[in-house]
C-alpha cells in the first residue's frame, strides 16, 4: 500500500468535567527520513517522549510537525499563597517607622496584604498521567486523520505511477520490435558502401559477416530490454507492498533510467532513440512523484 508523505490532521478534546481543552495539529511533508518536531506548552514537556513514540509507531518517513495547545479553565487549580518572610519584613519596617517617628500604630491585615507579592497565586501541579490520558485521544484522532489523508493521496499516486509504467512498457515493446532492424539496416548500408568503393571487386562475405557480428554485439540492446521489463515488473509489484516502499522505488527508478540511457547511447536508429527518450521522460515524472512516497 502506498502512503504519501503529505498530510494534515487536527483534533481537540474538551473535558467538560475538568474544563480542560486540548488542541492538536499534525502536518507532514516529504523528507528522506523521519524528522519529527513537537511544539507544546512547557507544562507538557515531560510527555514529549510518549508523543514521539506514538507518532513514530505510525509514520516512518516525512517531516512531521506537531502543534499542541492546552487550556485549563478550572479555577480550583489556582491557589493563593502567602510570602511569610516578605510579610515579616514589611511589618518589621512599619514597626520601625512607628518607633522612630512616634507614629500611631494602625498596622492592619488589609494594609500589609496590599504590599506587592505578599499574597500571590500559584497553579497546582497537575497529574501528568491524567493529562496524558486526555491528550492521547486528541493526538490519536489527529494522527488518524493525517494517515487517512496520506493513504488517499497514496492511492492517487499509485494510479498515476501504474499508468506511467504502462506507457514505459509500451515504448519498450516498440523498441524490442525495432531492435533487429538496426543490424539489417547497418548491413544494407555497409554492403552499398563497399559496393561503391570496390566497384566490380567481389565483397568478402566472411569479412562482411565478421563486421556485422562485431556491430551486432556492440549495438545489441537485448539485455537492456530484458532488464527494463524486469524493473517495470518489480516496480508494479512493489506498489502493492504493505511496508514503506519509497526508497525501494527510488532505487528501481535509477536502474530503469540507467537502462534507458544505455539503449539511447547504443542505438543509431532514430525511432528507437525517440522511444528511449519517451521512456526517460516518463521515468523522470515517476522520479518526481516517488519523492513524496513514504
Amino acid at each position: 500500500m502506498i502512503n504519501s508523505m503529505t498530510g494534515f490532521g487536527r483534533a481537540s478534546t474538551d473535558n467538560d468535567s475538568s474544563n480542560k481543552i486540548f488542541m492538536v495539529e499534525i502536518r507532514s511533508v516529504n523528507h528522506r527520513f523521519l524528522d519529527l518536531n513537537v511544539k507544546m506548552p512547557k507544562s507538557l514537556f515531560s510527555l514529549e517522549d510518549k508523543i514521539r513514540k506514538l507518532i513514530s509507531e505510525n509514520i516512518s518517513r516525512g517531516k512531521v510537525d506537531v502543534f499542541i495547545s492546552y487550556k485549563n479553565y478550572n479555577k480550583s487549580d489556582v491557589v493563593a499563597k502567602l510570602n511569610q518572610n516578605l510579610a515579616d519584613s514589611y511589618v518589621s519596617c512599619l514597626q520601625e517607622l512607628q518607633n522612630k517617628y512616634d507614629i500611631k500604630n494602625d498596622i492592619s491585615i488589609s494594609l500589609v496584604a496590599r504590599f506587592p507579592d505578599i499574597i500571590y497565586t500559584e497553579e497546582k501541579e497537575e497529574n501528568i498521567d491524567d493529562i496524558w490520558e486526555d491528550i492521547k485521544d486528541s493526538i490519536s484522532s489527529a494522527l488518524n486523520m493525517l494517515l487517512d489523508m496520506r493513504r488517499r493521496e497514496g492511492e492517487k499516486l499509485k494510479n498515476d505511477l501504474t499508468e506511467k509504467c504502462r506507457l514505459i512498457k509500451v515504448d519498450v515493446e516498440n523498441i524490442e520490435k525495432l531492435s533487429d532492424r538496426v543490424v539489417r539496416a547497418y548491413k544494407t548500408k555497409l554492403t552499398e558502401r563497399l559496393s561503391e568503393l570496390l566497384d566490380s571487386v567481389p565483397i568478402d562475405e566472411n569479412r562482411l559477416s565478421l563486421e556485422l557480428a562485431i556491430f551486432a554485439d556492440k549495438s545489441s540492446i537485448d539485455e537492456e530490454i530484458t532488464r527494463l521489463y524486469s524493473h517495470i515488473s518489480q516496480f508494479l509489484n512493489t506498489l502493492d507492498d504493505t511496508e514503506p516502499i519509497g526508497r525501494k522505488l527510488d532505487f528501481l527508478v535509477q536502474e530503469m533510467n540507467r537502462e534507458a540511457n544505455t539503449i539511447a547511447s547504443k542505438s543509431s536508429d532514430l525511432d528507437i532513440t525517440n522511444f528511449a527518450l519517451n521512456i526517460k521522460n516518463n521515468i523522470e515524472k515517476i522520479r518526481e512523484q516517488i519523492q513524496n512516497i513514504e
